[in-house]
């Protein structure tokens, strides 16, 4: 299974406002490991950047004036995303934006759906954990992935976590390192006899909760639940 992680830095919020992208960040997943194949760039935006916007990525419009244009990148990109599923947190705002920049251009077909399927972790993590806060921030606290690195959005490093957290949150990835020979993903050690060592069966033992510990766990998630119950 291929997956491509993205995520983008734009001018601003809305493209009804006549904002652009100015940075995509793409991580590529197979089988649930990263690759090490990434697609990143800048772009020129012809355009002012909101102050708002600059403060979140700390990108300037100075810093981007040898920046190629998204016209100039779109065959690479669209190369690198094809036929994959891409995982992109608020994909409606990334999607839109690359939607967007394909219709200002002119291309012939500028919807990312026929190139490659979505799954959006924002949707997922709302129905995870409905009521608490699910933003790529809060997700990173709730699965421990260490952000402490980042002082800034950037589009490749927050790539990078997203790609953590959705490993996390979808079965638990214990190896995100290229190394071959790191521990499997979780869900494949206790997988089907065929993808068993040597093609034996694995004999698992199933220990139940006791009523005392259901009820101890119950009370922990409401308590969690309180705690972290705010918009997103």
């Amino acid at each position: 299974m291929r997956q491509i992680v993205l995520d983008t830095e734009t001018t601003g919020l809305a493209t009804s406002h006549g904002h652009r992208i100015i940075e995509i960040g793409c991580l590529e997943l197979v089988n649930r490991r990263l690759t090490g194949r990434e697609f990143h760039c800048f772009l020129n935006p012809d355009r002012d950047i909101d102050e708002g916007a600059q403060s979140v990525h700390g990108i300037s419009r100075e810093d981007l004036e040898t920046a190629p244009r998204f016209s100039e990148i779109v065959d690479e990109l669209l190369e690198f995303l094809s036929d994959a599923e891409l995982v992109i947190h608020n994909a409606d705002f990334d999607v839109g934006f690359i939607e967007h920049e394909m219709t200002l251009m002119g291309h012939a077909q500028p919807k990312v759906t026929d190139y490659a399927t979505v799954l959006d972790t924002l949707a997922l993590a709302r129905k995870m954990h409905p009521g608490q806060r699910n933003s790529l921030d809060a997700l990173c606290k709730r699965y421990e992935v260490d952000a402490s690195k980042r002082s800034v959005h950037g589009a490749l490093i927050d790539a990078e976590l997203l790609a953590r957290v959705y490993l996390a949150m979808t079965g638990g990835q214990t190896a995100m390192s290229l190394d071959a020979d790191v521990a499997a993903p979780l869900e494949n050690v206790a997988g089907a006899s065929a993808g068993a060592p040597n093609g034996r069966d694995l004999n698992l033992v199933v220990i139940s909760a006791t009523d005392e510990e259901a009820a101890a766990h119950e009370a922990i998630l409401e308590k969690i639940a309180r705690i972290g119950h705010s918009p997103d």
